[in-house]
């Protein structure tokens, strides 16, 4: 394989990294860059939302994008949406509403709910269903996801 360099732009921080062409967003991610707050579920399928980022502001599953695909784009993880302790409204929001058991698709999910919120914040029960179809939940039946989604929706961005 022929490695290369690339620059990743994650969280407002830049990080170069060796990759090989074939490598994952979710691979180097998780194993060369250290954030596993992106969940890896369904192994590069597509299939269950855990491994999902935000790609310039759009919800994206990790696992189907190619590091070098990413380069010169922003990518968002779950660990840049609090500050410190000061949660984001859409973590409170989980919280609040019990839509956190066991927690593995939490961060997919939230991160999906951020991309909806920020394009719709006021966004009907019909259209976050359509929203988060894609990231699978074996713990909460979906209704309490849904409630936090819309609870945070609530004032979105004010």
């Amino acid at each position: 394989m022929s490695h290369r360099r690339i620059n990743l732009r994650i969280n407002g921080m830049d990080h170069e990294v060796e990759v090989d062409p074939e490598d994952i967003l979710l691979d180097v991610l998780r194993e060369r860059l250290n954030y596993t707050g992106t969940k890896k579920g369904c192994d590069g399928t597509g299939e269950c939302g855990a491994c999902t980022v935000l790609l310039d502001g759009k919800a994206v599953y990790s696992c189907l994008i190619l590091a070098m695909d990413a380069v010169g784009k922003e990518i968002t993880t779950i660990e840049d949406l609090a500050r410190g302790t000061d949660l984001h409204r859409i973590q409170k929001a989980f919280l609040e509403c019990g839509a956190v058991q066991c927690g593995f698709c939490t961060p997919g999910m939230i991160l999906t709910a951020k991309a909806l919120l920020d394009e719709n914040p006021k966004a009907s029960e019909k259209e976050i269903k359509e929203a988060i179809r894609g990231n699978l939940c074996r713990c909460t039946g979906y209704v309490k996801i849904v409630e936090a989604i819309q609870h945070a929706g609530e004032n979105y961005g004010k």
